[in-house]
C-alpha cells in the first residue's frame, strides 16, 4: 500500500540560487516528501526562439534532490512566453464576442492551433530529452489547469478548421448532420460542412445540438493537446508517473476521457475561494467562512479518485487566504489540518501546498504561502510540520476499497444543462452536490463514478441524477447490476443528438422504470411545491404518467407524483430541498438495506479501508464518543473541537 506524503509547490525562478538549498532543508525538516517545479518557466527555460537555458533548472532539481525531496517536474505550456506570441499572433483563443485573448497572463493559447501545439511539442521533447531519466523526478504534470480563465472553448479561425473537420469526421454526410442537429428549423439546413459556423454571435440563442457537438468537440481538442504532450514524455521516461492539475467545480472537458491517459489525476483545492465563488447564499458562506463548505472538496476528492482510476492527488491546498476570490478570509485554526487530512481519508497519495513562499511581485502576491515572501515561517508552515508528524504517527497509507454506494456524474450532462437549463438556476453541479451532502449527512463513503458499465457493477445503491442521454446499452448494465436506483429529475430527458426522445423521456431508461415525463416547469427563487410527507420541490418539477408496474410513493400537494417506484428503481421527479432529500433516501436506503449514521449537522465521517476518520466543520466543540463507541482513538478525542479531526481503526469492516 501508497504511504501518504505531503508536498509543495516552488518556483526556484522567483528566488536567488543562494536561497534554494535554504529552501529545500526547510522543506525536508518539516515533513515534505515532493515539490512541483516549473510549470510557469518557458521564459527563462528558452528565453529566445530556439535558445535553450536549462542549466539553472537541473541545478534547483540537484538541490532539491541532495536534500531528500522528490520532484514533480511541470511541462511550462500554460504560459507560452512574448517571443512566441510575437511570432504566431494567431496562436491566441477568441473569445465568443471575437476578442483575442492578449499577452499578460496566462493561458493565452487556442488548444487548436497547430503551429502552437508543435512549438508545445518541441519544448516538452526538449525537457523529457534532459531530465526524463532523471532519478530525482518522481512524476510530470502536464501544463496547468486546463481551461482555467475560460479558455477551453475558442472561436478563432483554427478553432473553425478544426472543428468542421470534426464533423465531417463524425457525421460523413451534411445530411446525417442537418438531421442530427434538427436544422430544418429556422432553415438552418447547410449543404456542405465547409458552410458550418461556430455557435457564437448568433442574434438569439444557437442551435443546442450544435452548441452540444461544440463543447465535444473543444473537451477533445483538451485531451488531444494532452495526449500530445504524454506520448512525448512516455518515450524518454517511460516508467514516468504522469499527472495533470484538475480545478473545483470546472466541467469544461471530460476530466473522465483526459484522465484515461494519466497515471494520477491531481486537483487544486481552495475551500475559502470556491465557497466564496459559490451559488450558496449569505447565511451558509457565513457560517463557513473559515472552514469551506464541508462536502465541497470531498465530492472532488471522491470525482477526481474515478478520473484517476483509484489514483489521485491534491497538487495545490490552500495554506491561507487566496488573492482571487470576490473576499478572501484566513482559514480557522485547524482547518488547514482539516482539509489535508479529509484528502488523506479519500485516498490521496499526496497533499501538496501552494505555495512555499509568498511572493513579492505580480498578480499572486496576496496569495498567503507557507512562507512569508522574507523566507519567515507563516501560520501554514507550522501546521503542516504537525501534519507531518501525526501521518507519521499513524503510518497512514491509501486503503480505499469500492464503496457499495456510487453517485453518478457525468459531464456531457453538465453541459447539456448548461446549454438547455430551462431554469436560470438550474445547475447540473448544484444539484449532484446536494445529493452528495444528503449522502454524507448520513454517514456514507461514496464513489463519485462515471456512467460506465465498468463503474455500476458490483454497487448496492446508484443514484443518477439529470443523466442527459443514457443509452439503451448503459440502461441495461443499470438493471444488470441488481443495484437500488434512484434516478431524475430530467434523467434521460434527450437523445445524444439533443432531441427529446420519440417516446418521451426518461428515454431509455424507461427500460428500468415504466413512467413517461410529460410536462416540465421550472420554478423561480421562492416559489415551491410541497410534497407528501415533508419538504418541496424547488428549481424543477415534472409531471409524471405512469405505467401498471410503476406506484406512487409520494405525491404533491396538487396531486402529482413526486417519487414513483417499480421494484428497485425510484424516479424523482424534481429537485428536492434538504427536508424531502433527507425523507427520499431514507426510503431508498431502506430498499437497499444501507446503514446509516445519525451525525450532527457539521460532522462528517470516511472510511480509509479500515481506518474511519470523523471531521468537525462546525464552530462548537462536538461529542463523538457514540461514533466511536470501544475503538481506541489515534488521533483526536472524543470530545471533537472545531475543525477537529478524529481517527481509529475498526476492528471490522462494517
Amino acid at each position: 500500500m501508497t504511504r501518504q506524503r505531503l508536498g509543495v509547490c516552488y518556483y526556484p525562478e522567483h528566488w536567488p540560487k543562494s536561497r534554494w538549498r535554504d529552501d529545500a532543508a526547510m522543506m525536508k525538516e518539516i515533513g515534505l516528501s515532493f515539490v512541483r517545479i516549473g510549470e510557469f518557466a518557458w521564459s527563462r527555460l528558452e528565453p529566445c526562439d530556439g535558445v535553450y537555458d536549462f542549466a539553472w533548472l537541473g541545478q534547483a532539481i540537484d538541490a532539491l534532490d541532495r536534500a531528500g525531496l522528490k520532484i514533480v517536474l511541470g511541462t511550462p505550456t500554460a504560459t507560452p512566453p512574448k517571443w512566441l506570441v510575437d511570432k504566431m499572433p494567431d496562436m491566441a483563443a477568441l473569445d465568443a464576442n471575437g476578442r483575442p485573448r492578449k499577452f499578460g497572463s496566462r493561458r493565452h493559447y487556442c488548444f487548436s492551433h497547430e503551429g502552437y501545439a508543435q512549438e508545445c511539442d518541441r519544448i516538452v521533447e526538449r525537457l523529457a530529452e534532459s531530465f526524463g531519466a532523471h532519478p530525482a523526478i518522481a512524476a510530470w504534470q502536464t501544463d496547468n489547469e486546463y481551461g482555467c480563465h475560460d479558455t477551453v472553448l475558442s472561436y478563432s479561425p483554427a478553432a473553425l478548421r478544426a472543428f468542421r473537420r470534426w464533423c465531417e469526421t463524425k457525421y460523413r454526410r451534411i445530411e446525417t448532420l442537418n438531421q442530427a442537429w434538427g436544422n430544418v428549423f429556422w432553415s438552418m439546413e447547410l449543404r456542405s460542412f465547409d458552410e458550418i459556423e461556430l455557435p457564437n454571435m448568433t442574434v438569439t440563442e444557437a442551435n443546442p445540438s450544435h452548441l452540444m457537438d461544440f463543447q465535444r468537440f473543444s473537451s477533445d481538442q483538451v485531451i488531444a493537446f494532452n495526449r500530445r504532450q504524454i506520448q512525448i514524455i512516455r518515450r524518454h521516461a517511460p516508467s514516468a508517473t504522469i499527472l495533470h492539475n484538475f480545478m473545483g467545480s470546472f466541467v469544461d472537458f471530460d476530466h473522465y476521457a483526459l484522465g484515461d491517459d494519466l497515471d494520477v489525476a491531481a486537483w487544486d483545492s481552495y475551500p475559502l475561494g470556491f465557497l466564496e465563488r459559490s451559488s450558496h447564499d449569505d447565511a451558509f458562506k457565513l457560517r463557513y467562512m473559515r472552514v469551506g463548505d464541508p462536502d465541497f472538496q470531498a465530492f472532488h476528492h471522491d470525482l477526481y479518485r474515478a478520473c484517476g482510476r483509484g489514483r489521485w492527488q491534491v497538487m495545490e491546498q490552500q495554506p491561507g487566504p487566496v488573492n482571487w476570490a470576490p473576499w478572501n478570509p484566513a482559514p480557522a485554526e485547524g482547518a488547514v489540518r482539516l482539509w489535508t487530512f479529509e484528502a488523506f481519508a479519500a485516498g490521496a497519495e499526496v497533499v501538496s501546498y501552494f505555495r512555499w513562499r509568498q511572493a513579492p511581485f505580480a498578480q499572486e502576491q496576496m496569495h498567503e504561502a507557507l512562507l512569508l515572501p522574507n523566507a519567515m515561517p507563516n501560520e501554514g508552515y507550522d501546521a503542516v510540520a504537525r501534519i507531518s508528524q501525526e501521518l507519521a504517527m499513524l503510518d497512514a497509507r491509501v486503503e480505499t476499497a469500492r464503496a457499495p454506494v456510487a453517485l453518478i456524474f457525468d459531464y456531457e450532462s453538465a453541459w447539456a444543462w448548461r446549454i438547455e437549463p430551462q431554469g436560470q438556476d438550474f445547475a447540473y453541479f448544484d444539484l449532484i452536490l446536494s445529493i452528495y451532502r444528503g449522502l454524507r449527512r448520513a454517514g456514507l463513503s461514496v464513489d463519485v463514478i462515471a456512467p460506465t458499465a465498468a463503474a455500476v457493477a458490483a454497487r448496492r445503491l446508484i443514484v443518477a441524477p439529470a443523466l442527459f442521454a443514457p443509452s439503451l446499452e448503459f440502461a441495461e448494465a443499470l438493471a444488470e447490476s441488481g443495484a437500488t436506483l434512484l434516478l431524475g429529475p430530467r434523467a434521460g430527458s434527450k437523445t445524444a443528438d439533443f432531441q427529446i426522445p420519440a417516446d418521451l423521456p426518461p428515454g431509455a431508461l424507461r427500460r428500468l422504470i415504466d413512467i413517461r415525463v410529460r410536462r416540465v416547469e421550472s420554478l423561480r427563487p421562492g416559489a415551491s411545491i410541497k410534497i407528501s410527507g415533508g419538504g418541496a420541490f424547488v428549481r424543477w418539477r415534472e409531471f409524471l404518467l405512469l405505467g401498471e408496474s410503476v406506484r406512487r410513493e409520494l405525491a404533491s400537494d396538487d396531486d402529482e407524483t413526486a417519487l414513483a417506484r417499480c421494484g428497485n428503481v425510484f424516479y424523482l421527479s424534481g429537485w428536492p430541498d434538504e427536508k424531502l432529500l433527507a425523507s427520499v433516501l431514507r426510503r431508498v436506503f431502506r430498499a437497499a438495506e444501507i446503514a446509516t449514521l445519525d451525525l450532527a449537522e457539521n460532522i462528517r465521517i470516511r472510511d480509509n479501508g479500515a481506518m474511519r476518520y470523523i471531521f468537525n466543520y462546525g464552530a462548537e466543540a462536538t461529542d463523538v464518543s457514540a461514533l466511536i463507541g470501544e475503538e481506541t482513538l489515534l488521533l483526536g478525542e472524543p470530545i471533537l473541537e472545531p475543525c477537529g479531526v478524529a481517527a481509529f481503526r475498526r476492528a471490522t469492516d462494517r
